[in-house]
């Protein structure tokens, strides 16, 4: 019996297009990287222990260059086959990343032939909110949030290339407002002015307008201390190599800049890595930062 002959909660939303040519980047803002941080940083599932059916997305979508990580298309369709023909639960708690891949995890997600539960521990903002319409039944915490705003690049160029660039994003905006307009049974005209206004829904605002189901229980939810300083530190370079990509540095420029503010020739950061949690470089960090802004 293939997918589309089972019942489901709700029908997942069709698939949405990819670019073929991917020389654009597509991202999650700096104040979205903050928000993060400071609302949903290291909200982790209150058990500790996880079934053999559970994806979870405690990440910035797309390949993380600064930890070797990222929630990433081939390693959900990766899990998704070592799940098999099961039900699969995803939990999240992401402020997004490159929204290009998220499209692409939300395809391989919606062809999945079995139910799928997402529940969103934190924040599901940006590609995440995209990732999380997949989902057959979608259980938000009554402090998380999910953020929809139209496609986000850093460019740079003369005004023939912006316009160039505006006119190739309008498709993959209109894909997202149909998914979301789908997903949610609101008007298309409404989803896309919330997504010009790049809008926060909390746990009962999200159920309210279609885009969640139900509110996941109290006890479900657990901050992790470890993991938010963890996921504070890593974010603050994060947020940093945004302001320098706005600035007109290209990737290589930016992160050549961090690694040597960061006083060390390797780009990862994990918690074994010297400096992790320490004050004094996540105020260099927020000084930069500020400076730039």
């Amino acid at each position: 019996m293939n997918r589309m002959s089972r019942i489901f909660a709700r029908e997942r939303p069709g698939a949405v297009p990819l670019p073929g040519d991917r020389r654009v980047g597509a991202f999650t803002k700096e104040d979205v990287l903050s928000r993060w941080g400071e609302e949903a940083a290291g909200l982790r599932p209150a058990a500790l222990e996880q079934g053999d059916n559970v994806i979870t997305m405690f990440d910035i979508v797309g390949e993380d260059w600064w930890t070797g990580g990222g929630i990433t298309a081939k390693r959900v369709a990766a899990q998704l086959r070592a799940i098999g023909d099961r039900p699969v639960e995803v939990q999240i708690n992401s402020p997004g990343g490159d929204m290009f891949e998220g499209l692409a995890i939300y395809n391989v997600l919606r062809e999945h032939p079995q139910q799928i539960t997402v529940k969103v521990m934190g924040m599901a903002a940006s590609a995440a909110s995209v990732i999380a319409m997949a989902g057959d039944e979608i259980q938000i915490g009554a402090a998380s949030f999910i953020m929809v705003h139209n496609c986000w690049v850093v460019s740079v160029g003369n005004r023939h290339d912006m316009a160039e660039t505006a006119k190739w994003l309008e498709p993959f905006d209109t894909a997202m407002r149909d998914v979301y307009a789908a997903r949610t049974g609101q008007n298309a005209a409404d989803v896309a002015k919330w997504m010009d206004d790049e809008t926060y829904m909390s746990g009962s605002q999200a159920i309210e307008r279609g885009f969640a189901d139900a509110l996941l229980a109290a006890d479900q939810v657990r901050v992790d201390e470890a993991a938010k300083a963890s996921d504070r530190d890593v974010n603050e370079v994060r947020a940093l190599e945004l302001t320098l990509l706005a600035a007109g540095h290209t990737r290589t420029e930016a992160r050549a800049r961090i690694n040597k503010i960061k006083g060390k020739p390797d780009a990862a950061l994990t918690t074994a890595t010297p400096g992790a949690g320490d004050p004094e470089l996540a105020a260099s960090f927020n000084g930069l930062l500020n400076a730039l802004r």
